[in-house]
């Protein structure tokens, strides 16, 4: 991340034709590689949006940056999908809502055309109407009325069920993975069809049988679950099937990057993407993931595809997302110790014998800089990622852990201590936070990624979670890595190993910051008598209300009250530590032997209520602050230059100037799919 002189040039677009509206942009010279432009985009609602830079990418050959282009490319190709996948009108709703902002001259002053532009981009950012982290429907500030009027006076149509569910209570929640009621009827997200529910998903997917039991297909993964004439079947998300054009856009861009692959095994993994693609075979899937995650040579690497399944309240839908990566070379030199002693920390942990993996295989782990995302990865990012997901492909050949080098410090550098120093029980607290607190997350994540993940096994015959654990394996799975994060963290093990200088103190500092945030500060995110939806959320909940349940009786963590405030201070790390450790072993035997019950009663019992006093105590607390508690990220912009030949001679890093200009552009150049799919 070094900085380098700068040279700016800026060009503004100013076009009479509202329908050819740009971004602003400003351009920066990849090989002087500093920010012009602050980190800072703007502020909305309860949303920051930040900027990220692309560190290493003079480094790269014009070949290695033609493949960087290509892959983003392909992400980007199927933006809409992820928009039609979290509801079924966002398309409709998008494209008519920025219809009207592009081509409204009336008052822009006015409170209505305010609350009307904080909604459009609080749906940009969420991909969708409903919130990106509660999963709760997103409320405009302005009447049916006003919307109507604008629709009018802009020639755009919306009607019907799409106009009517911006204001009204219907499909209220995304996801709801509420305890005891048909999750999927309830559930606004549209991986199913109407009069689809629980049972029929369930009994769906029982009567399939994969051809080797101990190979199962990740059935449903692909696909959209219908009911016609009563008879439930499946819309294969693939090339002639469902968002068959977005795809076929995908694939285009995928094949130019197979012909600029780095080398055989990253060409032959492309091109079983591909092939999946075109047909949707889930086989091929598979075949794929064991491809991608033995290509580990080379300076590039992608995600893409429907991978992920929290926007699933059963757990077998994945939500299309794309990440491009540039290997971090410094970074990933010294994390990469951990992958090489990933056998040492799975002997070590606490996991009943049989549940510990006898031969930890293929665990890659790489410190990467983010050069695109797109789908269900942007504009909200995660920081790590731990894929494939199949657990048997994780036993037999491994799996690939990244941290997001770049995403990372961005949020490091647009973070404020003012909200630290309100939450924190003493100068000791703090202090530890500041000198360690950005180290214990960065190891907190590789850890939880590149161990966490990768550690335990099933029982022999148990199916896998999504069928065992039902709509609480998302959750379960989230808890169990944090907890072999937090379990490490607190070892000697890291002081050997050249990760910390001192790994007591650090490991303070990570509990510090763990409890902080899972019994108090994260509470900014949710309005006052919600429960806690999101599986991260709950699952840091769970962790924390747990253990501090389970260490009452030795003042393990102590509840403090101050000057009316809440505090709580850990007076024991090391008991803690030990709590962490049985957490762990007691969630790892819930995976290995799929006990719903025991599941269920930990994260209802510690990870779903709030305590209301301090919830409300929380928010009040925060009102000082201006920073918004959710950050999310513009995406650099490739530029590929060509000669007369057309053929791509340099390929320019650059910066949208506003989100707005960015979410306008990306429905202008790849909106694939059409209203309804």
């Amino acid at each position: 991340m070094k900085c380098k002189l700068v040279l700016v040039l800026v060009i503004v677009f100013f076009l009479s034709c509202k329908q050819d509206k740009e971004a602003k942009i400003v351009e920066t010279n990849s090989t002087e590689n500093k920010a012009v432009l602050s980190a800072n985009v703007e502020q909305f609602a309860d949303i920051k949006i930040l900027r990220y830079k692309i560190p290493g990418w003079d480094d790269l050959t014009l070949k290695e940056q033609k493949l960087v282009y290509y892959l983003t490319q392909a992400g980007l190709a199927g933006r809409d999908i992820i928009w039609d996948q979290n509801y079924k009108y966002n398309l409709k709703i998008r494209k008519a809502l920025e219809s009207i902002y592009v081509n409204y001259t009336g008052d822009k002053k006015t409170d209505n055309w305010k609350a009307f532009e904080t909604y459009l981009k609080r749906i940009w950012f969420s991909n969708g109407i409903h919130h990106h982290y509660s999963n709760d429907k997103i409320k405009p500030n302005f009447s049916p009325e006003y919307l109507n009027k604008m629709l009018a006076e802009t020639n755009t149509t919306l009607k019907g069920a799409a106009f009517d569910v911006i204001f009204n209570e219907k499909d209220a929640k995304k996801v709801n993975k509420a305890k005891g009621v048909d999750n999927v009827g309830l559930s606004a997200v549209n991986f199913y069809g109407s009069n689809v529910t629980n049972k029929d998903v369930e009994t769906f997917y029982k009567k399939m049988k994969s051809p080797n039991a101990n190979k199962p297909l990740s059935f449903g993964l692909n696909s959209q679950l219908v009911k016609e004439n009563g008879v439930l079947k499946e819309r294969v998300y693939k090339s002639g099937g469902l968002y068959g054009s977005a795809i076929d856009e995908i694939v285009k861009w995928l094949k130019l990057a197979k012909a600029v692959a780095e080398n055989e095994e990253q060409a032959a993994a492309l091109d079983l993407l591909i092939s999946y693609y075109n047909t949707g075979n889930l086989k091929t899937w598979d075949d794929y993931n064991v491809a991608w995650t033995r290509a580990t040579k080379g300076n590039i690497d992608y995600i893409n595809s429907f991978i992920e399944v929290y926007n699933d309240p059963l757990g077998y839908r994945g939500s299309y997302e794309s990440i491009v990566q540039i290997k971090d070379f410094d970074m990933s030199a010294k994390m990469g110790v951990l992958s090489k002693n990933a056998q040492w920390f799975e002997d070590h942990s606490p996991l009943m014998e049989a549940h510990k993996k006898k031969n930890v295989v293929g665990v890659t782990y790489k410190v990467v800089n983010v050069a695109g995302e797109a789908g269900d990865a942007s504009p909200s990012t995660p920081i790590g990622v731990n894929l494939p997901n199949a657990n048997w492909i994780r036993a037999a050949i491994g799996s690939k852990s990244v941290s997001l080098g770049n995403i990372i410090s961005a949020y490091n550098n647009a973070s404020s201590s003012g909200r630290l120093k309100e939450f924190v029980n003493d100068d000791e607290e703090y202090e530890l936070e500041e000198k360690y607190g950005q180290l214990a997350d960065k190891l907190h994540t590789a850890l939880h990624e590149v161990i966490g993940h990768a550690s335990g096994q099933l029982n022999p015959g148990v199916g896998e979670t999504k069928e065992t654990l039902k709509n609480y394996a998302s959750t379960l799975e989230e808890g169990r890595a944090d907890l072999v994060g937090l379990y490490y963290l607190y070892s000697p093990k890291l002081q050997e190993l050249g990760l910390v200088d001192d790994w007591k103190a650090l490991g303070k500092a990570a509990f510090d910051g763990y409890i902080r945030n899972g019994l108090m500060v994260q509470l900014i995110r949710l309005h006052l008598g919600s429960d806690v939806e999101e599986a991260h959320m709950r699952n840091r909940q769970w962790v924390s209300a747990w253990a501090y349940e389970k260490g009452k009786a030795e003042n393990v963590i102590e509840k403090i009250k101050r000057d009316g405030k809440t505090y709580y201070n850990i007076n024991d790390y090391k008991k803690l530590h030990a709590l962490f450790g049985q957490l762990l072993r007691e969630t790892q035997r819930i995976k290995s032997e799929g006990d719903f019950k025991a599941v269920e009663d930990l994260v209802e019992g510690y990870g779903v209520k709030v305590d209301q006093e301090i919830h409300a105590e929380v928010l009040e607390r925060n009102k000082q602050f201006t920073s918004a508690p959710y950050s999310g990220f513009v995406n650099p912009v490739l530029v590929a230059e060509k000669n007369e030949n057309g053929e791509i001679t340099k390929i320019k890093v650059t910066q949208p100037e506003t989100f707005p200009g960015q979410m306008l552009h990306y429905s202008k150049v790849y909106g694939f799919l059409p209203e309804e799919n």
